[in-house]
């Protein structure tokens, strides 16, 4: 009998297996599909590789800013799909490589609960002393008429087009939408995306959302907010999207649609059910704090208990829960997760909003810095956005929010900021060179005091 088998080896389960065998346990990984799971092979990485293209292309589109002048630009996305496959490639290798080193035996086939210490797999069962679910997530469906027709596409098909659409529609103003829409934008699409809530990006910090919608439009996207996708229609070669928005009915036409209305729990074939294992009302497995699930001896991590659906967020999970099995105090700081977004500008957060902090009454103060008078931003030509940063009566850092240059980068020092409730006078005085993208966030802690040397005084 091993110690744990783990299903699924995206970043939740393969690192769980590599901290088990640290630990001294016997694991088995089973994977139906390819090691890293979405986050590498549909999700974090290729996205990334396009936003990397299209960074590029947004550069070359500004190249007489830097006094450089380009003719005869071509971009092609079939290209840019090998790259990112390269990458993707040497990526699940490294994986690979790190388990077999780890010496964690992988099982490549589709895996089926048969009670809580055996698991069938490949006409065989493999027994353990523990089972831990990493299965992760899928795209959702949405209830629109017309999307089960072609041209219709989900989050991972986008990623294989080898050809830019002219006109790109995208349902859902969330991260996956946001990012796709700037990507797409930059390699020439014309984008429309429709989003049900007031407002985009909802959950991130208010004054972050309002600040990208405007940006957005800057780069003419269509942003269609309190709107309501009634149905889409094939009519000729173009596909036809009917809405319902906040000043009545709108008629879009496009090449493609993108549905990007957010993920649900892949749990489908791992017979939940007959095991009695608890799922909330949208199918996610519920655990206790040491991730065990209703049946004893099976646990579960990651999107498919949902949450934060991050890759990172599955990363700590599988170490804390290998570790609580081992009877180790393993511990997820859910207050201080950074979450990026990769739009144009960048937004980056960590901890509690100036929403937040209002619904729960705190006595707090901001401090923020604009980008445009940052030094290195106005040499890279990415002077937009600003760092915002909430502090409590105690002057506790409590969150950390970014919209502009590199942000995804900026946030990790507002992670351990926020993580060790670090006091402003613990901050100040930390020498941040010059000229760095670094320096708006220390001078946004000191407009907390007051005390920000390259912002004007506030008017009393």
């Amino acid at each position: 009998m091993k110690d744990l088998v783990i299903i699924g080896g995206g970043p939740g389960g393969y690192v769980a297996a590599i901290r088990a065998r640290q630990l001294g346990m016997t694991v088995t990984l089973l994977e139906k599909d390819k090691l890293g799971g979405t986050c590498l092979n549909r999700g974090c990485i290729p996205t990334k590789a396009y936003y990397r293209d299209a960074e590029i292309m947004r550069t070359f589109a500004r190249s007489s800013e830097f006094s450089i002048d380009i003719e005869g630009l071509h971009f092609s996305l079939e290209k840019a799909r090998e790259r990112k496959g390269n990458i993707v490639h040497k990526l699940v290798s490294g994986i690979q490589k790190l388990l077999h080193d780890n010496s964690v035996e992988i099982v490549e086939g589709e895996a089926h609960l048969l009670d809580r210490n055996t698991v069938a797999i490949n006409d065989s069962e493999i027994r353990a002393q523990n089972i831990l679910i990493a299965t992760g997530s899928l795209p959702s469906d949405i209830p629109v008429e017309g999307c089960d027709q072609k041209g219709v596409i989900n989050s991972d098909e986008i990623l294989e087009l080898t050809e830019v659409p002219g006109r790109l529609a995208i349902i859902g103003g969330g991260v996956i939408g946001l990012e796709f829409a700037c990507i797409f934008n930059a390699f020439g699409s014309e984008v429309d995306v429709f989003e049900y809530m007031p407002g985009i990006l909802n959950g991130l910090d208010g004054e972050l959302g309002k600040r990208l919608l405007l940006l957005l439009k800057k780069q003419k996207i269509s942003i269609n907010t309190r709107t309501s996708v009634q149905k889409i229609v094939k009519k000729d070669s173009c596909l036809h999207i009917q809405a319902e928005g906040k000043k009545g009915e709108i008629n879009c036409e496009a090449d493609l649609v993108l549905i990007a209305g957010g993920r649900k729990a892949a749990t489908n074939g791992l017979n939940l059910e007959s095991l009695g294992i608890e799922t909330d009302e949208k199918g996610f497995i519920v655990v206790d704090d040491n991730y065990e699930s209703s049946c004893k001896g099976i646990y579960a991590i990651g999107d498919v208990i949902g949450g934060q659906m991050l890759a990172h967020v599955a990363s700590e999970e599988g170490i804390a829960a290998v570790e609580k099995m081992a009877g180790i105090k393993g511990e997820v700081h859910y207050n201080a997760v950074p979450a990026c977004i990769f739009t144009f500008p960048e937004i980056a957060a960590v901890g509690m909003s100036e929403d937040e902090a209002k619904q729960k009454g705190i006595n707090y103060r901001t401090g923020k810095f604009q980008f445009a008078a940052n030094g290195k931003a106005m040499t890279l030509g990415e002077s937009d956005g600003m760092v915002k940063v909430i502090a409590d009566q105690d002057d506790v850092i409590l969150g950390v929010h970014i919209i502009g240059p590199h942000a995804s980068d900026l946030i990790l020092e507002g992670t351990l900021m926020v993580k060790n409730r670090m006091k402003i006078s613990q901050v100040l005085g930390t020498i941040h060179p010059h000229p760095t993208l670094g320096e708006a966030l220390m001078e946004a802690i000191l407009d907390i005091k007051q005390q920000a040397i390259h912002l004007s005084p506030r008017k009393k």
